[in-house]
């Protein structure tokens, strides 16, 4: 069978057999996409859709700590402190390329091994093969840095079983493989040491029949152990009274009160709201609206304050603006969804085409 390599320098892409290779090669920064990776694979992805010598993608990362850690939040704030433009174009882009992945017209298997955080998850937790590991990581982090789900992961969650998706949006927890599962964010369970085997199997067999021989039954999840208290306290349309519910109930719920409590108060309600309506969208509708809520976190200032309270000045001491939930108005949570005219993305007026 051929072989063929192409080399970017964040983004490796190579084809083995009938396998397109698709790895994320930032290593030291746990491979966090930038806008020239999206790019690429963009243009990668949409030309193998096309070529008949590929039957199956593969997504992977380089080096042992994950996938993905998602966006490169440190571009992304330095954008913001000099009013750049880029974090709205790599959004744009990095949506479409979310679209296309959830399109793809061939099986799109994604080793969602080590850390898959934010931006990771939308570039695997949308394709048709998603693999997790025992060594997963993977979750929705964004209220931390006063941000809001995004990538389709709104739509992702609210998708899954009872409320367990509202509850890892607002307290963006780490989840493992078996909770990935549960959260329908992932398919199979693989040992991360058979991953090497199943991609070499993956260059000349099918993907149903590679993934077939290496999925084991997956660990239990802790997450769905837990949702009995989960579905009684996040069942309510309001962040103060979800809070109030998860205290009342003790023990592992008044511990993710304290969580909750702890993010930015703007983007626990920005998120519960988008977590609401995005029910019943298509992920075209679903990544506009994500888009507009985004544009709106870039101008607003805890997404600033979060990113530096975490990983450029490192104090863990965000000072979110305002400081409570209770100080967080409705109407300030409307502005987060009002149409942004001309700046619209519009992926649902001309959907994403992977061919």
């Amino acid at each position: 069978m051929g072989s063929e390599k192409v080399e970017a320098e964040d983004v490796l892409f190579e084809r083995r057999g009938h396998l397109g290779i698709v790895t994320l090669n930032r290593p030291k920064a746990v491979n966090a996409l930038n806008l020239g990776m999206v790019k690429a694979m963009l243009q990668q992805l949409a030309a193998w859709a096309d070529d008949d010598a590929v039957a199956t993608v593969l997504l992977r990362g380089a080096g042992d700590r994950g996938l993905c850690a998602g966006g490169d939040i440190v571009a992304i704030y330095k954008d913001m402190l000099h009013g750049g433009t880029e974090t709205a174009e790599f959004w744009a882009d990095e949506y479409r390329l979310n679209a296309l992945i959830s399109h793809y017209p061939k099986p799109y298997v994604a080793f969602m091994d080590g850390l898959v955080l934010g931006g990771g998850v939308g570039i695997s937790a949308h394709g048709s093969v998603r693999i997790v590991t025992e060594r997963t990581r993977t979750g929705m982090p964004e209220t931390t840095i006063g941000f809001v789900p995004d990538v389709g992961g709104t739509l992702l969650l609210s998708r899954s079983p009872g409320e367990a998706g509202t509850h890892a949006a607002l307290t963006g927890a780490h989840l493992s493989g078996a909770d990935a599962l549960f959260l329908g964010l992932a398919d199979h369970f693989v040992p991360s040491k058979n991953l090497p085997a199943l991609a070499e199997a993956l260059e000349g067999s099918t993907a149903e029949a590679a993934v077939e021989r290496f999925a084991q039954a997956a660990p239990d999840s802790a997450l769905a152990e837990q949702r009995e208290w989960i579905d009684a306290a996040y069942v309510h349309d309001d962040a103060e009274e979800i809070v109030r519910s998860l205290r009342s109930l003790g023990d592992d719920a008044a511990a993710a009160a304290d969580t909750i409590e702890a993010k930015s108060p703007t983007s626990v309600k920005v998120a519960l709201e988008s977590l609401r309506r995005v029910r019943g969208l298509s992920l075209e509708e679903a990544l506009d609206q994500e888009y507009r809520v985004g544009l709106r976190c870039l101008a607003g200032p805890d997404f600033r304050e979060g990113i530096r309270a975490q990983v450029v000045d490192k104090d863990r001491n965000p000072q979110w603006k305002p400081p409570t939930l209770a100080e967080v108005r409705e109407a300030d949570v409307e502005g987060y969804f009002a149409p942004l005219g001309e700046r619209e993305l519009g992926l649902s007026a001309s959907p994403v085409q992977a061919n």
